[in-house]
């Protein structure tokens, strides 16, 4: 029973003081020039535009980004695809029993036309490769791998590609796993020097 009776009391009080901040914008209002009106009009009537201005370009904002991108997760998973035709002819092509056979070559073949139509496919939706062979490393589109010894090439470059990177429009849709150069450090030089000279030493010495 206190309970119900204080719950009354606190709504009676909540309500009274609804009343009196109504009546105290009422009493306002009615302070106000009718300029003064037209100008609070306005203003309201502004911020609600505005308020529904931006809706609108959220919403089209939306709209792009799943026409654009509505099927990226399915474009990722089928990069599994051309993955798998890779292997399948590198596993084929590395078999000692199928080597330089007819039947080797026309299958190969065949994969490779497959895999050409998959690729055409993923353009034609603006989902292309990256470049990665003699690029330097890009963060935001290779993943490094491995470091490969080469003096030959600017440190950092890439020299082997381990899967292939894809965008798809202007989103990376996966990295470029690679394998980039690195400058052979002199005291592997100098270790290789003399594991030669050693080798060079033991022949002389047989003969």
């Amino acid at each position: 029973m206190e309970k119900e009776e204080n719950q009354n009391s606190k709504s009676e009080d909540n309500n009274e003081i609804k009343k009196n901040k109504d009546t105290d914008d009422t009493s306002k209002n009615k302070d106000l020039k009718p300029e003064d009106k037209i100008k609070e009009l306005e203003d309201k009537l502004a911020r609600a535009y505005a308020e529904i201005e931006n809706q609108r370009r959220r919403f089209e904002k939306e709209k792009d980004e799943a026409f654009n991108y509505g099927g990226f997760s399915l474009a990722r998973e089928t990069l599994n695809l051309v993955d798998n035709l890779e292997r399948s002819k590198f596993a084929l092509e590395n078999d000692e029993k199928l080597k330089n056979s007819e039947t080797l070559k026309k299958t190969v073949e065949h994969l490779n036309v497959i895999q050409k139509d998959m690729i055409s496919i993923l353009e034609k939706n603006d989902i292309k490769e990256i470049k990665s062979i003699d690029q330097k490393l890009d963060p935001n589109l290779h993943q490094a791998m491995m470091e490969v010894e080469d003096n030959n090439k600017e440190p950092g470059t890439v020299v082997q590609e381990i899967q292939k990177g894809f965008m798809m429009k202007d989103r990376l849709l996966r990295p470029s796993l690679v394998a980039v150069s690195r400058k052979t450090n002199k005291k592997d030089e100098n270790s290789k020097e003399n594991q030669k000279s050693e080798e060079n030493q033991s022949k002389s010495n047989e003969n």
